[in-house]
């Protein structure tokens, strides 16, 4: 699960993307101008961020470059606008933003620029831990730095439940017995996204809900057991 700040002064906008991001599993932090940007930023410091370009206050352009020359533009930024022009883009790209999303936004470039902007983080924060690693074995070999062997841990899968059915009970009670541990696996395997369950079983999220609800699978199970994102 990663901390995913939106900026953005529509109301509509920032409760869309909301509650995409939050069925993703991500917790997801809102600020309606560039003054609630700079205050969640510097409590929370957030692992993506999704900024507006056209704000009343501070434009999202100007908000970027500020983080860029104050050193707090360690983070991916994607920039969002509906009316934004080819040089604002190029220039917002130029200052250090990742990625430029046109609205109206789709949801899959939304989750696939997400992602794209979270795997970057990770990387750039691997390529760190393999330098300071890297500094701390070099001094360690001049007689510097005495440290400590580092143990790995290996974590077993947890193991699937083994799910039996009543084959003697009516079709429908069996048929609703399977189907429950069937949305219920895909969920636990999904982290509990119905985003990604409605794609992998084949149905429209509507259906979906409905279906879960009917069947009574707790919702919450997927996010609790769930492998996450």
């Amino acid at each position: 699960m990663a901390t995913i700040l939106v900026v953005d002064d529509e109301l509509g906008i920032r409760d869309l993307l909301f509650e995409i991001l939050n069925d993703e599993g991500h917790q997801v932090e809102l600020a309606m101008n560039a003054a609630e940007a700079r205050s969640i930023r510097a409590s929370l410091q957030p692992d993506l961020v999704l900024l507006d370009i056209w704000m009343p206050d501070t434009d999202g352009v100007t908000l970027l470059k500020e983080w860029a020359t104050t050193g707090l533009l360690n983070m991916p930024v994607i920039m969002m606008s509906g009316h934004a022009t080819i040089d604002t883009a190029v220039e917002a790209t130029r200052i250090g933003a990742m990625a430029f999303l046109e609205k109206p936004i789709t949801m899959q470039k939304l989750l696939k620029a997400v992602e794209q902007g979270l795997n970057r983080k990770s990387v750039s924060a691997g390529r760190v831990h393999a330098a300071t690693q890297a500094s701390v074995n070099a001094l360690s070999g001049a007689g510097m730095v005495t440290a400590a062997p580092m143990v790995a841990t290996v974590v077993p899968a947890s193991l699937q439940p083994v799910q039996s059915f009543d084959l003697n009970s009516p079709l429908r009670e069996a048929r609703d017995s399977f189907e429950k541990a069937y949305f219920e696996f895909h969920l636990a395997q999904e982290g509990g996204s119905m985003t990604r369950v409605a794609e992998k079983t084949g149905l429209e999220r509507t259906h979906l809900y409905r279906k879960l609800k009917q069947l009574g699978v707790d919702l919450s199970r997927g996010k609790r057991f769930g492998s996450g994102h």
